[in-house]
Parts: C-alpha cells; sequence; structure tokens
C-alpha cells in the first residue's frame, strides 16, 4: 500500500467532470474485481487446505483429544475434547461441565467454537470446563444414527466419570440437528444429562405457518425420500453434504446468487477477512452414509415419528421424549427460516395435551424466542453469545432446579433502577415466566388440516421409495460407482466454485500476482462519485428482484403442496378419510406412567408434615413466588448465598427438596401451609432468624406487592411473627455487596 490518499486520484489529469468520474470508477472497479477474484482463489486454497486435514474444525480454541468413537466396539465418526480455556479464564472444578455437541448437516464441525463470544467461550468465562463434540468428514463404514447415539453416550460417560465432584450433570448444548439427536439420547440414557440446551434445533418437522416455513414443503414437493436414496447411491453409498448446503442456500436467493457477493466486491478492502474467516466453516462439507440420511429423510423430516414417540430402538426401545428428566431449554428465533419456532418448540403441544402433564411427568421445560436473529445467527453471534448464551450458562443451575412446568426465559436490561443490581451477574437480568399450553399453542398453530396433508405425502413418500427400490436402484447400483461419485461431487453446485478459482484453473494462476500489482497502486473511487450510488441502486433491483424470485418460487412450492396433499382425492387413495382424527399417532400415557404418578401424589401427600426448617422455608419460599411474575435470577442468586452460609446440601439435594415443596402445594395448598408450624423448630428468635431468610430471598427482586405481599403476610403469621420490616426496608439480615461477593456469591464481569 502507497501513503496516498485512499480517494484521490492521478492518473490522466487532463480529464475534469463525468468523464473523470465515470474513469476513476472505472479503474476502481476493476481494481475491486481483481481482488474479489484474488479472495475467491484465497478461499479456494484455504477449502483444500481444510480438507486435507485428518479433522479440518474451525473450532478458535485449543483442544486435546479424549476419546475417539472410530475406535469404539460399533465405530462412529465422532470425537471427545477438552476444550483448553484461554489465557486469564479460570475454570472451577466444582462446576459441572458444558458439552456442546456440533450438527452433522453438511457442514464440518466447529459452529459452537467458531468465535471467541460463542457457546464454549461463554460457559468458559463462567467458570465450567468445557468440552466438545466433533466428527471426521467420512463416516464409518456401516455407521447407523444409532451407532452415533451410542458414541456420545460413552463421551458422557467419560465426562462424569472425569468430574467426580461437579455440582450436577454435564450441560449438554445439542446445536440445530445436533439437538434432535441428544434429545434421542436423553430420552433412552437420561441418567447421563443434567440441562439440555437446543439452539435452533428442529423437532417437530411438520409444524410451520402458511406463507411462511417453505423447507417443510421441499420433501412432498419432490414426491418424498425417493430422491435421497437416489442421490446416495449415485454418491456410491453416500450422501455428499454440498447437497444440503445448497438446500440451505436456495432459502435465499438475493443473498446466496448476489449479496454475498456483492458486499464482498464493493467492500473488498475492508471485507476480505471477515469473509475468508466464515466461509472456512461454510465451505467444509462432510458426508453422511446413506443409511444415515434415509433414516433422518424417512423417520424424521418426512415421517414426524419423534414427537409421536414412535421411534423404536433396534434392541426394542421406544423412544418417548418424555422421558427426559433433566430440564430442556429450547432456544429459537423468528428470524430463523430453517428452524422456526414452530418446529423447535411444536413438539411440546405434540406430546402433551394438558398442562399438569407436564408437571406429572417431572418436566422442566423452558424456551427463549429470539426477535430477529437468523439461523447461523443462534450459534454465532456476539450479540446473542453476550445476552441469550451468557444468561444460559451463568444461571444453568437455576434452570435444573425450577420446578417441573413450561415456562418462557424472559430477559430485560439491567439499569439504575434495578432492584439489587448486585444479584445481577451481566447487563441482563433473566426470568422464568410460567406458560401453558394454550399459550404455546398459540405461537406453533397446530392444525389437524395441515397434518393430514403431511401425513398423506408421508405415503406417498412410502410408496415412491418402494417403487424406486424395486424398479430403478438394482440399475444405479450397477453402474454409479467411486469414480462417478467422484465426477458427481465434482460438479456439484457447492463445490464446483472451488474449482473454478482455485489455482488449478490457468486462468486463475495470474490473479495472484495481479492482486499484488493493485494493492500496491491501490486508488479508492471518491465517496461522492455518482456511479457510487448508481451502483447502490443496481445492486438494491437486483436483491429485489431475486427476493421476488425467491418468495413467487417460495408461494409456488406451498400452493403445489396444499393442492396436491390437500386434495380429498388423493388422501381418499391413499386410505385416508376426512373423518379420520387424528391424521397420525398421538403418544397416550401407559397405565405404568399413570401407576407411578399416582404412587407419587400419596407419598408426597403422606409426607406433607415432614421435615425441618430448610424444608419449612423452601415451602414458604415457593407459595410466595407461585405469586410472582416467574423465577427472577436475583432470588436464586440470593437463596444460592443462605444455602453457602448455613450448611449447603448438594445441588441434586435441593432440587429434590424443592420440587416436594412445589408438589405439595399444588396437590394439597392447605394441608402444606398448616404443616409449616410444625415443621419449625421451637423458639421465636430461630423462627426469626428464618423467616428473616425468607424476606432476603423474597425481597431479591424488590420488596413485594399485590399477592406476594398478601401470601408473606400469610406466611409471617404462620411463623408467628409480625412483619420483619417495613416498605423501603433493608431485607433482614442482607450482607453488603464485598461481603457477599467473598462469600462466593456468583459474579462475573461485563461481557463484551
Amino acid at each position: 500500500m502507497t501513503d496516498r490518499t485512499p480517494t484521490a486520484f492521478e492518473p490522466m489529469p487532463a480529464l475534469t467532470g463525468p468523464a473523470r468520474q465515470a474513469m476513476e470508477y472505472w479503474i476502481d472497479g476493476w481494481q475491486r474485481t481483481i481482488l474479489f477474484w484474488d479472495v475467491l482463489r484465497r478461499r479456494s486454497d484455504a477449502y483444500y487446505e481444510q480438507r486435507a486435514k485428518p479433522v479440518p474444525h474451525v473450532l478458535t480454541f485449543d483442544a486435546e483429544l479424549v476419546l475417539d468413537g472410530r475406535s469404539f466396539e460399533r465405530p462412529a465418526n465422532y470425537l471427545l475434547v477438552r476444550i483448553k480455556p484461554p489465557a486469564g479464564v479460570r475454570i472451577d472444578p466444582k462446576k459441572r461441565p458444558f458439552v456442546v455437541v456440533d450438527p452433522r448437516a453438511g457442514h464440518g464441525p466447529g459452529i459452537g467454537g467458531f468465535k471467541a463470544d460463542s457457546e464454549l467461550g461463554v460457559a468458559m468465562r463462567a467458570g465450567h470446563p468445557a468440552y466438545f463434540v466433533g466428527f471426521t468428514p467420512e463416516p464409518m463404514p456401516g455407521q447407523t444414527i444409532e451407532d452415533v447415539m451410542r458414541a456420545e453416550a460413552t463421551f458422557l460417560e467419560k465426562v462424569i466419570e472425569l468430574h467426580p465432584e461437579a455440582d450436577g450433570k454435564p450441560c449438554v448444548i445439542g446445536n440445530c440437528q445436533a439437538g434432535w439427536a441428544v434429545m434421542m439420547l436423553a430420552a433412552t440414557r437420561p441418567e447421563l444429562f443434567g440441562p439440555l440446551i437446543i439452539p435452533g434445533s428442529p423437532l417437530s418437522y411438520w409444524a410451520g405457518v402458511e406463507g411462511e416455513n417453505p423447507m417443510r414443503y421441499t420433501g412432498g414437493v419432490l414426491g418424498g425420500s425417493w430422491l435421497t436414496a437416489l442421490t446416495s447411491d449415485l454418491g456410491g453409498g453416500k450422501f455428499d453434504g454440498g447437497h444440503l448446503v445448497s438446500n440451505f442456500e436456495s432459502l435465499n436467493p438475493a443473498n446466496t446468487y448476489w449479496s454475498k457477493n456483492f458486499n464482498l466486491w464493493s467492500k473488498i478492502d475492508t471485507e476480505a477477512e471477515r469473509f475468508l474467516e466464515f466461509e472456512k466453516w461454510w465451505g467444509g462439507h462432510v458426508n453422511l452414509n446413506a443409511e444415515e440420511i434415509q433414516w433422518i429423510v424417512d423417520q424424521l423430516f418426512i415421517g414426524n415419528h419423534l414427537a409421536t414417540g414412535e421411534l423404536v430402538t433396534s434392541d426394542g426401545q421406544r423412544i418417548d421424549l418424555r422421558n427426559i428428566r433433566s430440564p430442556i431449554l429450547c432456544f429459537c428465533s423468528k428470524g430463523d427460516n430453517i428452524t422456526p419456532p414452530q418446529q423447535a418448540l411444536g413438539w411440546i403441544v405434540d406430546l402433551y395435551q394438558k398442562d399438569d402433564d407436564i408437571r406429572a411427568g417431572g418436566q422442566t421445560i423452558v424456551y427463549a424466542i429470539h426477535e430477529s436473529v437468523g439461523h447461523l445467527g443462534i450459534f454465532v453471534s456476539g450479540g446473542v453469545a453476550r445476552k441469550e448464551h451468557d444468561e444460559f450458562a451463568s444461571n444453568i443451575d437455576l434452570i435444573d432446579v425450577l420446578p417441573p412446568g413450561l415456562y418462557e426465559a424472559v430477559m430485560t436490561r439491567k439499569s439504575g433502577e434495578t432492584a439489587h443490581p448486585d444479584l445481577v451477574g451481566g447487563d441482563w437480568i433473566v426470568r422464568f415466566e410460567p406458560r401453558t399450553l394454550a399459550q404455546l399453542s398459540a405461537i406453533v398453530q397446530p392444525s389437524d388440516e395441515n397434518e393430514r396433508r403431511f401425513a398423506a405425502a408421508r405415503r406417498v413418500s412410502e410408496i415412491n421409495l418402494g417403487l424406486y427400490r424395486t424398479l430403478l436402484q438394482p440399475f444405479v447400483r450397477a453402474f454409479a460407482g467411486t469414480q462417478f461419485a467422484q465426477q458427481l461431487h465434482a460438479f456439484n453446485p457447492a463445490e464446483l466454485p472451488y474449482q473454478l478459482f482455485s489455482d488449478k484453473n490457468p486462468l486463475m494462476q495470474q490473479v495472484a500476482g495481479l492482486a499484488e500489482q493493485v494493492r500496491q497502486n491501490r486508488v479508492q473511487v471518491a465517496p461522492d462519485n455518482p456511479l457510487l450510488k448508481m451502483q447502490g441502486q443496481v445492486s438494491e433491483a437486483i436483491v429485489a428482484a431475486l427476493e421476488r424470485f425467491g418468495e413467487t418460487k417460495d408461494r409456488g412450492f406451498e400452493q403445489m403442496f396444499l393442492s396436491v396433499y390437500g386434495s380429498p382425492l388423493l388422501q381418499a387413495l391413499l386410505g385416508m378419510r376426512a373423518s379420520d382424527a387424528p391424521p397420525r399417532h398421538r403418544p397416550g400415557v401407559e397405565p405404568e406412567r399413570l401407576a407411578f404418578v399416582q404412587q407419587r401424589i400419596a407419598e408426597i401427600k403422606a409426607r406433607v408434615a415432614e421435615g425441618g426448617a430448610r424444608e419449612a422455608a423452601l415451602r414458604s419460599l415457593v407459595y410466595v413466588g407461585m405469586a410472582g411474575p416467574g423465577v427472577d435470577e436475583r432470588a436464586f442468586n440470593e437463596l444460592h448465598q443462605i444455602r453457602a452460609d448455613h450448611g449447603a446440601v448438594t445441588l441434586d439435594e435441593f432440587k429434590r427438596m424443592l420440587r416436594e415443596q412445589f408438589f405439595a402445594l399444588l396437590l394439597d395448598r392447605d394441608a402444606a401451609l398448616a404443616a409449616i408450624p410444625k415443621m419449625l423448630p421451637a423458639g421465636s428468635s430461630v423462627r426469626a432468624e428464618i423467616l428473616g431468610r425468607v424476606h432476603r430471598v423474597v425481597s431479591a427482586v424488590g420488596e413485594p406487592s399485590g399477592e406476594r405481599a398478601e401470601r408473606l403476610a400469610q406466611i409471617e403469621k404462620l411463623f408467628g411473627a409480625g412483619p420483619a420490616a417495613g416498605p423501603g426496608r433493608k431485607a433482614v439480615g442482607r450482607k453488603p455487596a464485598p461481603a457477599r461477593k467473598a462469600a462466593g456469591v456468583r459474579t462475573r464481569k461485563k461481557v463484551g
């Protein structure tokens, strides 16, 4: 680079006015074009360099191998690594470990640790040991989804073994397609899991809103999964992950065919490194076995069998998501057109008919809906990491002890008006507000008519797949071998650009030298050049045209799907009648589960008066808290401090006691409250001290008012004491902030 002013232009000084501006823009445009070609050349070089690695991940953290799934009795191409904390980050060995599982959906591993502000980075900054589950580009011969599940179970067993002193089982994050795999494993091996976080993960595959979410129609419009089988056969028994990448890119033709490259070309002096960083992950394609992708498409995306409890393992175990005993946190976004909120949350209304069913099953389900971030932004956006993921990691113990039920995570920014800001660890206050299935149904918008169409598409898929396997598959497999698969891969739309712009292309071999000359003599056009404004206007017109094309294509796909599979004649030919209800299987409640629930109810009622001061205090807090807007992190942090000051119990024991008191109040509130005086020790001073602790927790979110104040007054009477203090008082026994920090209250520095 020279020392000249970037906007100055020296050649051809005789030109003036519009002619000079045109020449300036023409030369600048050619310089940008050469630099643009060079960036694409560098992208291709990085792509082939990345492909040559045994495990081409994009983690920004150092890692060490713990277990290699390829060496297992039933091998799978998955690996468990321990993430080394960066300099200045301290790990608390007593905190539960975090295990991030990356999606194998066409791209290579590493999206969960792509940036310092990502899931792994957030977990380590909160003091948690961090592990990562990635994979190699090629699957093991004969590898199945069950083999992957077994490998991940072995990984979690190892993590638990390595952290015997941890306060709780591992928190597992299953990103996107890894989310449903993690949920399946948790349903069959619930003892291995702490809280589950599943960002952007599809679990209810037929769900969506008409006029939106066009990706869910693709399988039906193409006639079902026969095309998946054909593609795998042409690939020599493997499914090229580049096809999945092309499917994602087809959702946004304006960005795929114009905006992404135009943004790079128009800002070539500043955007090159950011572009190359992202493309390193986006272009890292991996393969799946034919058996794997066929199972995924048939059983999940077209069959939609996961949320209905119809999947059965090879050893006869039914996969029922209601068997998960760990809290489940579903994080999704309205701006995500790959996994919209309906597909991320629809499984809940698929499985449960009544709110009491969730509580009776002992499940805690939390959801959080971002307003705008896209699918990839859920995992790699710095803003999301500094807000949602940061709060989830920091409050993971609170999530783990939430009473059974359905909640929404609501975040509000901390301000000068925030009560007790010393109890808030970051810039946001998280509160878990109870929700009902009716409220969730308003988001998911389930429809029997919609499900009848998808059920018809599923039957057509089964018929077409059977016809393909009988009539065409033997001939396809006869001529499609390894060499043919390699040639087919070379012409994949997701692969071809890397070849065209690599040094393998003779036309690109001179680009590097030309780009260096341009950089040495780079002169940018003046920002007030009218042709720059015209350039932006042309780009906007192209984007608008491509967006209209995309919208027209999506509407056409939707109308084709709705008209074909909504046809009463087709449904009748498929053996479906309009009077059939429901159009698909709904999991029932087994007699064994009903008997277990009745037994638990009897046990809790029998023990309603059992316990001592701790149980009485917890029951009082739950009773007051049930009248509030939700569970606030400040109240939990205050309660955590009291635990530390007065002989802390383990998190599992605390969780058990809290749930016992919650159910006691839920089943027979009057009897549970009447038993509190009997549970308290004798002596007014001791009772006053316990009541003071209750006040500290209740007032952590601000002075109680309304029904919460009335319930607190009722508790005070049961304790045999008058009000501990009046409005505006300090909570009884509250320590000043420095002393609280020294005693072990969770604090963290501002992130970002």
